[in-house]
């Protein structure tokens, strides 16, 4: 069975559309990055895509469940980290049942494949930034879906661990051929782990495609409104790197 996600002329947007009609296919093993400066959808499209928002028009499509990873959660409660992870097996678990050892073992094992399992007992408000988003993260991985959304996952991190989670993305869609969605301000992380970049443009303009194509200095400098250069680094590869103009 192929894991796909399949979206049609979707418009979204909560009382006039962020941008144009979008058609994109994402197929199982394939990671997408999704790109544009602030206020041009981000957020609302991977909300969406979960069912948080109800689109404008189009058609979503894809199979199995999904895991989602927002930008900011708040619990009504005290829960523990290990708590918030075992949310992600609510659809597993029949209604007014209660974990089962199995379930609390999958949460286990996603907080210590991100290096969190001695936050297990802490509880999640008093975790920092970088901590929480690691523990939605793991919560997400709980679910064993085969659709994973992620809304700025390195935003609050620091470098190491922005690194193993994008390591984590790739290995992720290797393996198990996940289907993984994720939005970011940062073009050189869509270009270490994208197959596909979907980049937002001024005027509700998008591109999509495959990231070596999408992602250039004029597309980035268009998108962002700053001159983007792109720079050679040791090994081959290459960086982008914007020129403020001060």
């Amino acid at each position: 069975m192929k894991w796909t996600l399949e979206l049609s002329v979707l418009e979204v947007g909560h009382d006039a559309a962020l941008f144009e009609p979008l058609n994109l296919h994402c197929e199982g093993g394939e990671i997408t990055a999704v790109l544009g400066s602030n206020g041009r959808g981000k957020t609302t499209l991977l909300r969406s895509i979960a069912g948080v928002l109800r689109p404008l028009g189009g058609k979503i499509s894809f199979s199995g469940g999904f895991g989602y990873v927002p930008q900011l959660f708040t619990p009504g409660f005290s829960y523990t980290a290990l708590d918030i992870v075992l949310m992600g097996r609510a659809r597993h678990i029949n209604l007014f049942s209660q974990p089962s050892e199995n379930d609390v073992e999958i949460a286990r094992q996603a907080m210590h494949g991100l290096d969190i399992l001695d936050l297990a007992s802490r509880p999640f408000n008093t975790l920092s930034g970088g901590q929480r988003q690691m523990t939605l993260i793991a919560r997400a991985l709980a679910v064993q879906s085969h659709l994973l959304l992620l809304d700025e996952p390195t935003g609050a991190l620091d470098l190491r661990n922005q690194g193993a989670v994008l390591k984590l993305l790739k290995e992720l869609a290797k393996s198990v051929k996940m289907n993984i969605v994720f939005s970011t301000h940062e073009p050189n992380h869509a270009l270490l782990v994208a197959d596909n970049t979907l980049l937002f443009l001024p005027d509700k303009k998008w591109l999509f495609g495959k990231t070596s194509a999408v992602l250039t200095e004029d597309n980035l400098s268009c998108a962002y409104g700053v001159k983007i250069s792109r720079a050679h680094i040791s090994g081959g590869g290459h960086t982008f790197a914007p020129e403020f103009d001060f």
